[in-house]
């Protein structure tokens, strides 16, 4: 046998791996919602795009929800607006909102699409606002930080799901193409509301009946502080999530991301994943090897 050929065995028992995982997924939805520097590295925004393109070969019907928290925030800062956020929410005044949407669905969405076409890829385009992908109301805070004593705070134009219609998805998804969605709600009067979009990918991973949800983010996963430090978690159990929120352990931006997992699993998804986005290539290490690099939130 030639060097060559010698060198291609580890990469066929990597495919080998991977045989059971896809003959399970294939037909199957997975919903991503994608963001942090995933969304800003061009390299990394690359991987993702190919990782999406290889599961829709394969028979995996991928949905891809998006925010763009940093790019909105750059934005008002140019214009001398300055972001707030409560429980990791960002508060969306009238003109925050007319940003958002810009930023959204004129700007982000687009370039993913378009890098899906450029790619070999077929993808359109949403806003939940489309045929009313995501129908929300305003979502008014009972409590900050999750202190009883606080007082009713409003979030202007965030909303909170009440209603998925996806019916838009099911046609394209069964017609080759990867739905693109960007974090907007349609309002009870037809306006524009900020829907955190670790928050809209497990409501429509519930509604799609999917398989997996995949948040990818900026960190490894979730850990528990221990007495000789910080300690990964590879996989972590739904009672165990919300008492590390309650402690406060979990805390800041990282509460809707945990927020949607459980929202997922609540709703019947079998899994749900945590992953760092950083990594080239994190969603297939994470669907097709048995190791995996993320924290897996189960029931």
């Amino acid at each position: 046998m030639n060097q060559e050929a010698l060198l291609s065995i580890p990469k066929a028992e990597v495919l080998l791996e991977a045989l059971p995982y896809m003959q399970s997924f294939t037909g199957k939805y997975f919903v991503i919602k994608y963001g942090g520097q995933a969304m800003v590295s061009p390299e990394l925004m690359e991987s993702v795009i190919l990782d999406l393109i290889l599961l829709k070969y394969i028979g995996v019907k991928p949905v891809l929800v998006h925010g763009g928290g940093k790019e909105v925030s750059q934005v008002m800062a140019k214009l001398g607006k300055e972001p707030r956020f409560i429980n990791g929410l960002r508060v969306t005044d009238d003109e925050t909102m007319e940003i958002v949407e810009m930023v959204l669905s004129g700007k982000i969405n687009k370039q993913i699409v378009s890098l899906f076409n450029q790619r070999g890829g077929k993808a359109v385009g949403l806003s939940g606002r489309d045929d009313e992908i995501l129908q929300a109301r305003r979502k008014e805070l009972e409590q900050v930080n999750g202190d009883p004593q606080s007082e009713k705070t409003d979030l202007g134009r965030v909303g909170e799901i009440i209603q998925i219609n996806p019916a838009l998805i099911y046609t394209l998804s069964d017609n080759g193409y990867i739905p693109v969605i960007s974090s907007i709600g349609a309002g009870l009067n037809g306006e524009s509301l900020n829907i955190n979009a670790d928050h809209a990918g497990g409501e429509l991973a519930v509604a799609l009946k999917a398989e997996k949800l995949i948040v990818l983010t900026d960190v490894d996963g979730i850990y528990r502080e221990t007495e000789d430090g910080q300690e990964f978690i590879s996989s972590i159990s739904r009672r165990e999530i919300r008492a590390m929120i309650m402690n406060g352990e979990i805390s800041g931006g990282m509460i809707p991301k945990v927020e949607s997992c459980l929202m997922g699993l609540d709703g019947g998804v079998r899994r749900t994943h945590i992953v760092d986005g950083r990594v080239p290539h994190s969603l297939i290490l994470e669907i097709f090897t048995n190791a995996g690099i993320g924290t897996m939130v189960t029931q």
